[in-house]
């Protein structure tokens, strides 16, 4: 997997002779190049309880919505999301908090999520779609195993 996490420009020696101007605006323009397709995929897709937009004319800034799943605690609520891509997006994974208060095990006081694709397992094949997806479904989730903030709340206080 960590073929798919790794820049093709910056793995370059070619690329990494060049002056790094020109592979900022070379790398950023692949970015923006990308976003705007995953724009116009979640427009298409016709998903249900999810949507984002760029946040004015920044296209590194989305908000997004997810709908609560029905069946559980979260349904009929709708939640705001911050998406911030990084420059090396999507080989990079962006950072996603709830903007909407959120009382889930997986998200903190601040907004920020515990989710592994969001972190260790976070793969250039994600997509926004995908990201809204997966954090809808972790609201829906029943997990029979500790959330990451309690995990590191309870290990901090036994050692």
């Amino acid at each position: 997997m960590a073929s798919q996490n790794m820049d093709p420009a910056a793995a370059s020696s070619t690329a990494a002779l060049k002056g790094s101007e020109t592979s900022g605006s070379v790398s950023k323009g692949s970015v923006t190049k990308r976003l705007q397709q995953e724009l116009m995929t979640l427009m298409m897709s016709g998903d249900k309880g999810i949507s984002a937009f760029p946040e004015s004319d920044n296209l590194f800034k989305w908000i997004g919505t997810i709908d609560g799943a029905q069946g559980t605690v979260y349904e009929g609520l709708r939640y705001k999301l911050s998406l911030e891509f990084p420059s090396g997006y999507p080989y990079n994974a962006p950072r996603v908090k709830f903007i909407t208060a959120c009382f889930h095990p997986n998200v903190d006081e601040n907004g920020f999520i515990c989710l592994d694709i969001l972190k260790d397992k976070w793969s250039a094949l994600y997509d926004v779609r995908s990201i809204l997806l997966s954090v809808q479904s972790l609201l829906g989730g029943r997990s029979s195993t500790f959330s990451c903030y309690v995990k590191q709340h309870v290990c901090s206080d036994l050692f």
